[in-house]
């Protein structure tokens, strides 16, 4: 696999024939789990708007054409890969198409993109969509933190065995304590997020990744026989009124005396994206080449403590740059997944990245976080704000539960 990446900032920003490409990266808005706009949805739903979506894009393309549909999922409503491949059958991506889940928890959609982009470049395909699905509203509690166990698991000599159940809001914690992340600095790093995001939602940056849903919607929870219909076109977690000063007021989510805060972590969320993807030789023969937005040019993936486990990005990013022959001078902008402003925080401070290139449009504590959908929303975001601002180079990197960074460069074409 390696032949095929393109070292140094030079050969990376050539173009050539094997070059694993973008075509389009869209994703659904991201709403509030139990009290957003698509909390009546099924995740499986949500996916078949973004490929439907995705597909009328590009109304010349044979579907047939199309060799692999690989999504990120976390919590999936059917398990396994029935309920996705019912969507993109549904949507009209005929039976030849082949159709994978994959879970990497927070890292499950850019697994997907990297899983369709690896084969790509062997050679084993030609054309493919990657994406993620998420509903956190139907699927979060029980099938997310495990009820029942293996007793020798659960009592394993082994710490960090253990340590893979550890929930999130504690590894947070731990990530403040042992680094020195500070309540203050973990709700201004908040803040910030919030206010990006509602200046580019206001701005309408959001509008060109953004693909409306219309589902069901009870206005009555309690009443579920009353349903209308509702089309959903925007992010619905973003609050443009949060200060520092309401952060600061918010009570500890996860220790008495911690400092993750609902406030300055994620929100738990529903959505789906979608990424058309081919080799460019094979964006050409298809007369597709003024439509393709950018490149993959590589991805690894890290180890870490799973009780820290947000520190992934630290470790993986230096491990992708080395991977590239890339600097991070190098990187117009990073989108580094907020799962908690603690460890976001710890692993800008650990890469000394500049304030003003990360997650310019905000983050996971503003616009929320569904699961295997996110890496999607991200890169989507990504990709665009690279056009908007007229930049090349962007690095796209999650933290993983149980202990793991992801990271993936991408180019803007």
């Amino acid at each position: 696999m390696a032949g095929f990446i393109q070292k140094g900032l030079k050969n990376v920003l050539q173009k050539n024939p094997h070059d694993v490409v973008f075509l389009s990266a869209l994703r659904t808005p991201v709403t509030r789990a139990y009290k957003g706009g698509l909390r009546d949805a099924y995740d499986h739903e949500i996916l078949a708007a973004v490929l439907k979506a995705t597909i009328a894009k590009f109304p010349n393309l044979d579907l047939a054409k199309i060799d692999e549909v690989c999504i990120g999922t976390v919590l999936s409503e059917l398990g396994g890969s029935k309920a996705g491949r019912m969507a993109a059958n549904h949507v009209g991506i005929p039976t030849t198409t082949s159709f994978s889940t994959v879970n990497r928890a927070c890292a499950s959609g850019l697994s997907a993109v990297t899983s369709i982009a690896n084969a790509i470049a062997v050679g084993q395909i030609d054309v493919g969509i990657a994406g993620g699905m998420e509903s956190m509203t139907r699927n979060y509690g029980s099938r997310a933190i495990p009820t029942q166990l293996w007793d020798e698991l659960k009592e394993s000599p082994v710490k960090q065995a253990r340590d893979c159940i550890m929930g999130m809001g504690i590894t947070s914690e731990n990530v403040a304590e042992r680094y020195g992340v500070s309540r203050e600095d973990q709700d201004a790093f908040a803040a910030k997020s919030q206010q990006r995001a509602a200046k580019a939602q206001a701005s309408g940056f959001f509008d060109k990744e953004v693909v409306p849903v219309t589902t069901r919607w009870h206005p009555d929870p309690t009443v579920p026989e009353n349903i209308e219909m509702k089309t959903v076109t925007k992010d619905d977690g973003i609050r443009p009124t949060t200060t520092v000063e309401k952060l600061a007021a918010m009570k500890p989510a996860f220790k008495t005396d911690g400092t993750s805060t609902a406030g300055n972590s994620s929100q738990i969320s529903d959505g789906a994206s979608a990424a058309l993807m081919m080799r460019r030789s094979v964006a050409a023969e298809l007369g597709l080449t003024s439509q393709i937005i950018g490149k993959w040019a590589g991805t690894q993936v890290a180890g870490c403590q799973p009780d820290e486990m947000g520190v992934g990005p630290a470790v993986a990013i230096p491990k992708l740059l080395n991977y590239t022959g890339i600097s991070k001078e190098d990187i117009d902008i990073w989108e580094i997944n907020e799962a908690f402003a603690s460890q976001a925080l710890y692993c800008v401070r650990k890469l000394g990245i500049e304030d003003a290139t990360i997650n310019p449009n905000g983050g996971a504590i503003a616009l929320g976080h569904p699961l295997g959908a996110t890496s999607g929303r991200m890169l989507a975001t990504l990709l665009h704000e690279l056009e908007r601002t007229d930049r090349g180079v962007g690095v796209l990197s999650k933290c993983i539960g149980t202990g793991m960074g992801m990271a993936s460069l991408i180019v803007r074409e």
